[in-house]
C-alpha cells in the first residue's frame, strides 16, 4: 500500500477517534452521524483506494467546514473543532497526493 494510503487511513481513523471522544457517551446520535462515516471511509480506502478516497477528500470539506463553525461559535469545544479542522485538511492533501503525483509525472518518450 502506497505511503499516500496509510497515511489517509491514519487520518480518517484519527479524525474517527476524535469524534468518539468528542459525542461519546453523552451524544450517541452525533457519534454515530460523524463518527461512523470515516471509520468506514478508513477500512474501504485500506481494501481498494482510488474511489473512497476521492469521496474522503469532499466530505473532509464538509467536516472542515464544520470545524471551523463549531471553533468559532462554541468556546467549550474549541479545542476537538480545531483537531477536526487539521485532520479534514490533512485528509484533502493526502486524498489528493495520488491525483497530484499523476498530473505532475514526468512524461515517458
Amino acid at each position: 500500500m502506497p505511503n499516500s494510503r496509510i497515511a489517509l487511513v491514519t487520518a480518517l481513523t484519527l479524525l474517527a477517534l476524535l469524534y468518539a471522544a468528542w459525542f461519546f457517551p453523552r451524544e450517541p446520535i452525533a457519534l454515530a452521524v460523524f463518527g461512523l462515516p470515516p471509520a468506514l471511509l478508513a477500512l474501504a480506502v485500506r481494501r481498494t483506494g482510488a474511489r473512497p478516497a476521492f469521496f474522503a477528500g469532499v466530505l473532509a470539506l464538509l467536516w472542515f467546514s464544520h470545524g471551523v463553525m463549531v471553533a468559532w461559535t462554541r468556546p467549550p469545544e474549541r479545542m476537538f473543532a480545531l483537531g477536526e479542522v487539521v485532520l479534514a485538511l490533512a485528509i484533502v492533501a493526502f486524498a489528493s497526493i495520488p491525483g497530484l503525483r499523476g498530473r505532475f509525472a514526468k512524461r515517458r518518450g
